[in-house]
């Protein structure tokens, strides 16, 4: 039997490639569920080629356009950011893959955890906001979370066949972006442009932002806390510019596991959808005679200051990963806008962090707060400086 899987961010990066690995194997898998938040174009286009049950339009302006496409071809379409939440609820969901960005994707993942849906969770965000309360409802439902992220992907497949192991530690390998190297009066004079010039991955802009910023490590760090249970001293970043190795498990006993492949999201997607299996996938094969080489450095934490600043979070906890997630999303933002520069997107997070109320036990709804009162001093920032 086929297995329905419900893509949520469907028209995203990570979203286009999942439906490459459904295309690649369409006995196998069906797209029970499509979602996008904006993209109303090319959901529509999805929808007719794929044939979900459901469709789901975040926007509720994109509604009428959606529906009256949709709905001659028996596509049922629902809108608005709850639906996301309330479709979750479908009986014939086998795996829902989360690939929604930033905060948006935290009501859904918990929805779907709730409803017991196995999930393969690409929204590291949810994790980095709430990674308490989702590892204790995942717990208390039995939902076991596959990570998509490549790093995170690897370090799930290094520990399979390695329960009751003692782990040292793990690292988590960055590319380093399209900046390493660079100095502050370099990074003073970046653009835009030169920001979404990723040398190795093609992701959406958000994340390849992130990146370029080394947030996206600081974001996996914390993500690697609670899908492993490790302790902050257990996780470690290196930056490996030519992406290969997907991160390292070092064991008590002095070994380590590393996995290694070409830098193709498709990869740890289509792991999630076939584990504990593996099938064939995307062709072109890693070949270490044309890599030659692989290096290690570490990160430059004093020019990129987000990735201390993720560790910063990591290690106080409470509600400030969620601080740092929402003054990073608005940073991003802005920067992507034109408003601030790329170094200040840094100074905003840490402007936040030191000034948005400390929690130390966070229920939901104080996180929910949490994330209106960074938003707010995050606006404040930015409307400062224009």
């Amino acid at each position: 039997m086929k297995k329905n899987i419900a893509i949520f961010g469907s028209t995203g990066s990570i979203g286009r490639q999942a439906l490459e690995v459904i295309d690649a194997y369409p006995d196998r898998y069906k797209a029970e569920v499509l979602t996008a938040h904006n993209n109303a174009r090319l959901l529509i286009e999805q929808a007719l080629k794929y044939q979900p049950n459901v469709v789901v339009i975040g926007n509720e302006d994109k509604y009428e356009e959606v529906f009256n496409t949709l709905d001659r071809h028996h596509i049922k379409v629902y809108a608005g950011a709850d639906a996301y939440s309330q479709v979750m609820a479908m009986e014939n969901i086998d795996l829902v893959l989360m690939a929604i960005v930033g905060f948006a994707g935290l009501k859904p993942t918990i929805a779907a955890i709730e409803e017991k849906k196995s999930l393969a969770l690409a929204n590291k965000e949810s994790l980095v906001i709430a990674g308490n309360i989702i590892s204790e409802k995942a717990i208390k439902n039995q939902v076991q979370i596959i990570p998509v992220d490549s790093e995170l992907s690897a370090i799930f497949q290094c520990l399979v066949g390695e329960f009751g192991n003692s782990i040292d530690r793990i690292t988590l390998t960055a590319s380093g972006g399209p900046f390493r190297g660079f100095d502050i009066e370099q990074l003073k004079q970046v653009t835009i442009n030169d920001a979404l010039k990723h040398p190795n991955w093609n992701m959406g802009n958000k994340v390849t932002v992130d990146s370029a910023t080394l947030m996206n490590k600081g974001f996996e760090a914390i993500e690697a806390k609670w899908l492993f249970g490790l302790s902050p001293g257990q996780i470690k970043v290196v930056v490996h510019p030519q992406s290969i190795v997907h991160s390292m498990v070092h064991f008590a006993d002095g070994s380590v596991k590393s996995l290694m492949s070409n830098a193709d999201m498709r990869i740890p997607i289509q792991y999630a959808f076939t584990y504990p299996d593996r099938l064939p996938g995307p062709p072109d094969q890693l070949d270490l005679i044309k890599v030659k080489s692989l290096s290690f450095e570490e990160p430059d934490v004093k020019n990129f200051r987000n990735l201390a600043l993720a560790f910063k979070a990591l290690e106080i906890g409470g509600n400030l990963p969620c601080t740092l997630n929402a003054a990073n999303e608005l940073g991003v933002q802005a920067f992507l806008q034109g408003k601030i520069s790329f170094l200040q997107i840094s100074a905003l997070v840490e402007e936040c962090l030191n000034k948005v109320q400390f929690v130390k036990e966070p229920s939901l709804d104080d996180l929910l707060k949490t994330d209106r009162d960074t938003r707010q001093k995050a606006n404040e920032y930015i409307n400062a400086i224009d």
